[in-house]
């Protein structure tokens, strides 16, 4: 997996994904700026979908962003984490490695590998184990985040197992996993997208995804 910077995929605003590429949470704004489409849940699931967030490149070209399905992930323990049912799609252009707009620099390829890093790193980003000392917390992050990455480097190792799931009705195979936190996966669509998702509290046996019609209805 070509990466320049692994960033959680729910860091705050100013700070870089697994692309090297800022991060921020956007208005619908940044969403209609993508030259791909945007996957979500299909139809099977009827609970609340928000927008999250979006990832540029330094010239400002979006390159990834997240669809939230279910309950907000949260981090906190008194907000019962434990108790959440969530999941969160990613959608990723698919792109080789290329110059960037402005001419400064090399732009990483975007691969399954890449969408698997996001998901990974979004799922750890809304984990804490609750007996977990505050002050630990950072050197935990870190520690699980270099695992996450090295897991997304091979998806075809030990760690994950094959998944078939509908994607606007057609199986794709998806790479797939689980922990104590809840699970990932990542697989292309037959339109050269790749999704990553994450969650806890709903399987992902179930689960079915479709390209949005109207991301505006999101906002």
């Amino acid at each position: 997996m070509e990466t320049t910077s692994r960033v959680g995929a729910e860091d705050a605003p100013g700070t870089v994904t697994a692309e090297g590429v800022p991060t921020a949470r956007r208005t619908v704004d940044g969403y209609l700026a993508a030259t791909f489409p945007w996957y979500g849940l299909d139809e099977a699931f009827t609970g609340p979908r928000r927008l999250m967030q979006v990832g540029t490149a330094a010239d400002g070209t979006v390159q990834h962003g997240s669809i939230g399905h279910g309950d907000e992930p949260s981090a906190r323990a008194d907000a019962g984490a434990e108790k959440q049912r969530f999941a969160v799609v990613v959608s990723m252009a698919s792109s080789p490695v290329r110059h960037s707009g402005d001419g400064t620099g090399v732009l990483d390829a975007t691969t399954v590998s890449s969408a698997a890093w996001l998901a990974g790193s979004g799922l750890l980003a809304c984990t804490w184990p609750p007996q977990m000392d505050h002050a630990l917390r950072d050197d935990w992050l870190d520690q699980q985040t270099e695992t996450a990455f090295e897991l997304a480097d091979d998806l075809d190792g030990p760690a994950w197992s094959v998944l078939s799931l509908p994607v606007d009705g057609v199986p794709v195979p998806f790479h797939y996993r689980e922990s104590e936190f809840g699970w990932v996966l990542a697989g292309s669509t037959h339109g050269g997208v790749h999704i990553g998702a994450y969650g806890r509290g709903m399987s992902a046996y179930g689960l079915g995804f479709s390209v949005i019609g109207d991301i505006t209805t999101y906002a």
